[in-house]
């Protein structure tokens, strides 16, 4: 399924952004609206509390959720009144996805998800589908503004980040923390692959970037590329 298809009113190519920034101006700031929720994390016969971060961009009209932990109505007060177009899934771990049937419900939004996470999604959902797929360099547009999508498989086979160049951001999903790599050692994860996939795909992104991770503090990517050096990198 094409990012036309996944968000067709909402999402645009390049080559339709202009044409689409004169039908429907940003309203307001861009802003990034941030939240936790805290719930549990099950994979492999084994439990654990975690507390997730909740990303929401956009403007005061229009916005994209950034995964769907644990919370349905704490996401949504962090909508508002606002529409949201569309919920990108960074992985199918289950403390991103239990509640994201229920959350797109809510907000009559679409799922959207890289298909390479489909047998980590029916662990949680079982053949319950998803409604859009995501593809390495999708762009998806919200408020005039381009989210470019990057493979970055390791933690989970389908495991995406997403970038917004206008302000210099990556959501980074559970790919990439403050002090390193997402874990590995579970189920449909490698280690090796998740290294390869933030040494080519996000340290080649400018040091300054912003990430905003799927748990804990935010870093940059300059700071975990040079704490890097000299241990896996």
């Amino acid at each position: 399924m094409t990012e036309e298809q996944t968000m067709p009113e909402q999402t645009a190519t390049e080559d339709q952004a202009d044409d689409q920034a004169e039908q429907a101006p940003r309203a307001g700031e861009l802003r990034i609206d941030h939240g936790t929720a805290t719930g549990t994390f099950s994979l492999d016969g084994e439990t654990h509390e975690v507390e997730n971060n909740i990303w929401v961009l956009g403007d005061d009209e229009r916005c994209v959720v950034f995964d769907a932990p644990h919370d349905v109505e704490a996401v949504r007060a962090l909508i508002g009144e606002r529409e949201c177009i569309g919920i990108l899934l960074t992985h199918a771990h289950d403390d991103h996805v239990r509640f994201a049937p229920e959350l797109s419900a809510a907000l009559e939004a679409p799922l959207l998800l890289n298909a390479a996470d489909a047998d980590v999604w029916e662990l949680t959902h079982g053949d319950l589908p998803w409604d859009g797929d995501i593809e390495d360099g999708d762009v998806f547009t919200v408020a005039e503004t381009d989210i470019e999508a990057i493979a970055t498989p390791g933690h989970s086979p389908g495991s995406t980040c997403f970038l917004v160049p206008e302000l210099g951001v990556l959501f980074s999903g559970d790919t990439l923390f403050q002090g390193g790599p997402g874990a590995t050692g579970r189920s449909f994860s490698d280690r090796s692959v998740i290294e390869e996939s933030i040494r080519e795909r996000l340290f080649t992104l400018p040091e300054e970037t912003i990430v905003h991770t799927g748990h804990g503090p935010d870093t940059t990517i300059g700071a975990e590329k040079h704490a890097a050096q000299g241990d896996w990198l």
